[in-house]
């Protein structure tokens, strides 16, 4: 919505009303880029240290994204339904639920690739929103 004078309220009502759809399918795909990318950078940091080494690949596969949302509210997930994920992620010591013994140190993959892409998705909404009002 750039500007403009409105003297009829029905008028602005439905400029503000386009704009807020504009808006929301603009945010929806800057939303699914941006889940991809963190998708696509917690696989890389799951491929040899500092994060956890390959041995098959099926765990960095297990890694998905996922855009939902219902009018305006925008939701991206990333996540593994891999159980060793959070295992991987922040390790473990000690005895698991069939009495195994375990050291196994963390292997960060997840942080670091949502600290480098935080303030990437910031400034993509941003200027998303800037282009779609």
């Amino acid at each position: 919505m750039n500007g403009g004078t409105f003297t009829d309220a029905g008028a602005l009502a439905a400029a503000l009303e386009r704009a807020g759809v504009a808006a929301t399918a603009a945010v929806r795909t800057a939303m699914h880029h941006s889940a991809q990318s963190l998708r696509q950078r917690v696989q890389q940091g799951a491929s040899g240290r500092p994060g956890p080494n390959v041995i098959s690949g099926r765990y960095r596969s297990s890694w998905q994204a996922e855009v939902t949302g219902a009018g305006p509210v925008v939701v991206a997930e990333v996540g593994s339904s891999a159980p060793q994920a959070r295992r991987l992620e922040f390790g473990f010591s000690g005895a698991d639920s069939l009495g195994r013994v375990y050291h196994q140190p963390p292997f960060p993959h997840l942080g670091p690739a949502v600290q480098q892409a935080g303030p990437e998705l910031v400034r993509d909404l941003g200027a998303t929103l800037r282009v779609a009002l």
